[in-house]
């Protein structure tokens, strides 16, 4: 069976783009963290959404089942194969179309990565509203399906406000297309937010249609050194009161800039240092620099500061953070759990999370860091197994008994399947359920993930 669907995809996709030899799939089999892997049938590529209809309808004939995949920089195990599944790699969709300078909105094929879109829309006075540390991997596609949230979320909300129309192919192969490129539409189910998250197990999205927002050139970061996670949120809140153009907020900690530092080459920020560290970022038609640093000389909490609004210097404070996933990852492979608490209880969390894994296995070693202004944290674990979850279980127990989310914006995957019953009710994962079998009737598309296999 398998080499007649074989022959059935190259006759779709063309010989190239059907990858069936071990060292070719290698980099379709295994995720970002390095964490999850496994064989697939092989690697199909196809460059059309013509292409992935005929795909999916193949593959459903045969009863193979498929996984849908982006850029392949998820940290959940969500986009490669458990076991003889197709992947399907959407990269090829890469086409920009339809930039409408006037009303904000653009088409991106699925494939689009995040930087190729920005510099699409940059010549034209617009950017995007969302905006990840992987931006020259993470594509479109992917980043709807994972509702993706990054570093703007304070401001303008994760993917799935952005989105506006989308294409995709249903498991049968059907095409299901909505581009109105409307603000309103409430001419029945909205599929595109029902998408927005999904992970690929309900369609495959081929194209997507969003929305934009006005670039602002007059940028202002401050990196701060404050005591703990409290006084930072103090200081954040501070700013955010006085300075409604605040686009990003983070925090972080000692033993992740020294990870960076050490990594990177960079020289610590401060000469002393400090428990820990937040960074602010504003945005606006003019510079707020003087504004921001009124606001932020009132705040008795900041030990130290450096403020710049110049490209150079901006990106040079970002760079403290904007490294810490790739200074983590040069130690080893991390458990990564991306969580979101109520705000008011993300300091508390902070406290008590770094016990609960000393608790669990006193060998892990917790770097934590996150968008402090939508209360995400992720964290990050060193020094175990990868299928030791004993520090994964301490951790999303603990979320849960603050009232907060497993999953932040990198989706359930497979990593988090076990615990989503600790914040998702029985009535909620059976609508879920009810929802995959009438989209997915086979079965065929990413099971397994979000939701155990039927």
């Amino acid at each position: 069976m398998s080499t007649g669907l074989l022959d059935e995809l190259r006759a779709i996709v063309g010989e190239g783009h059907v990858l069936t030899e071990p060292d070719m799939r290698a980099g379709y089999e295994t995720d970002w963290t390095r964490r999850y892997r496994g064989d697939s049938l092989a690697a199909v590529r196809p460059g059309s959404t013509d292409e992935v209809s005929r795909v999916l309808r193949a593959c459903g004939a045969a009863g193979v089942a498929v996984v849908p995949q982006g850029g392949n920089t998820g940290l959940v195990g969500g986009g490669v194969p458990r076991g003889g599944e197709i992947v399907l790699s959407l990269r090829r969709l890469d086409a920009v179309q339809d930039f409408d300078r006037i009303s904000g909105e653009i088409t991106a094929g699925a494939g689009v990565t995040l930087a190729a879109l920005q510099q699409q829309i940059r010549d034209g006075g617009w950017a995007f509203g969302v905006d990840l540390a992987s931006r020259d991997s993470a594509t479109i596609g992917g980043m709807v399906a994972t509702n993706a949230g990054g570093i703007r979320v304070i401001r303008h909300g994760a993917m799935r406000r952005q989105v506006l129309g989308f294409e995709a192919v249903l498991a049968d192969g059907s095409v299901i297309r909505r581009m109105p490129g409307l603000v309103k539409d409430n001419t029945g189910y909205d599929l595109g937010q029902l998408l927005a998250g999904s992970e690929g197990t309900l369609a495959v999205l081929t194209a997507v249609r969003l929305k934009l927002v006005p670039q602002l050139e007059r940028r202002t970061v401050a990196l701060l050194g404050v005591a703990d996670v409290g006084a930072a949120l103090e200081v954040i809140a501070t700013v955010r009161a006085a300075l409604p153009s605040i686009e990003a907020a983070e925090v972080f900690f000692p033993e992740g800039v020294q990870l960076v530092c050490h990594h990177s080459g960079l020289a610590a920020p401060f000469a002393r240092q400090p428990g820990c560290y937040a960074l602010v970022e504003c945005a606006g038609r003019r510079d707020e620099s003087a504004e921001l640093a009124e606001a932020l000389a009132g705040c008795r909490a900041i030990e130290d500061s450096a403020i710049a609004s110049e490209a150079p210097g901006r990106a040079r404070l970002w760079a403290y953070r904007e490294r810490y996933t790739e200074a983590i990852n040069a130690e080893g492979i991390p458990h990564k759990l991306d969580v979101t608490l109520p705000l008011s209880r993300l300091a508390e969390f902070e406290g008590k999370v770094r016990q609960a894994i000393a608790r669990s296995v006193a060998e892990a070693r917790p770097i934590l860091f996150g968008h402090a202004g939508d209360g995400n944290l992720h964290v990050n674990i060193l020094g175990l197994e990868a299928d030791d979850e004993r520090a994964d279980d301490a951790v999303l127990r603990l979320v849960a008994e603050l009232g907060g989310s497993i999953s932040a914006e990198h989706g359930v995957g497979i990593a988090k399947r076990p615990w989503l019953h600790l914040t998702r009710s029985p009535a909620d994962i059976a609508a879920m359920q009810a929802i995959k079998r009438a989209l997915d009737p086979g079965g065929i598309l990413n099971p397994g993930v979000i939701l155990p296999r039927d």
